[in-house]
């Protein structure tokens, strides 16, 4: 009988296990001894690694912030240099995020749900939605839109309206309606 060896280190197996699990059914809903569990990790390695679940749930949502800024950033360098079609390509980042397998929508707006007011995950979750906005707002400068400001607050909107679409009615194709909209959005931000 042959034993496959786990070359993954104790992190790398919590976070994975942290990620599917958190995502899936919920901060509070996971139990740490089921991560551990999981994961094969002993308990003295996630205290090494993160300090306490709290650490291992913002190592989590770091994570899914990186993937996503990964995501947006490779849909910007396909869309080349129209910056009517930068914009757009967050989008379209969007999309390929809602045709995941398992997407369950926003990983930060369901984290923040199930904490108090003031927690420490809320700065989490403001960095991430910060980076969004940051990056609509530099894109709409780019295009030269008459109010940068105004139609990054509104691309904003539309992408955070289009997650909770796409998670509540479990319809990926809400990112062609959001792509609509924001071509509207845009044009009307780019008339001189």
């Amino acid at each position: 009988m042959s034993t496959r060896v786990d070359e993954r280190s104790p992190r790398q197996r919590l976070l994975e296990t942290a990620d599917r699990l958190f995502y899936a059914e919920g901060i509070h809903t996971v139990g740490i001894d089921r991560i551990l569990d999981e994961a094969g990790v002993a308990k003295a390695s996630l205290y090494k690694c993160f300090g306490s679940k709290d650490g291992l749930v913002k190592a989590y949502l770091e994570g899914r912030h990186e993937r996503q800024k990964a995501r947006i950033a490779r849909a910007l360098d396909r869309a080349g240099d129209d910056p009517r079609a930068r914009l757009l390509a967050v989008f379209g980042a969007q999309a390929e995020l809602f045709a995941t397998p398992g997407f369950r929508g926003c990983a930060f707006a369901a984290a923040t749900a199930e904490v108090p007011i003031g927690d420490d995950l809320e700065q989490v979750a403001a960095d991430y939605r910060g980076y969004v906005r940051r990056v609509f707002r530099e894109l709409a400068v780019e295009a030269g839109a008459t109010d940068p400001f105004a139609l990054a607050c509104q691309l904003h909107l539309l992408y955070d309206g289009a997650q909770q679409v796409a998670r509540t009615e479990h319809a990926s194709s809400v990112a062609e309606q959001a792509h609509a909209a924001a071509g509207v959005l845009i044009d009307a931000a780019l008339v001189h």
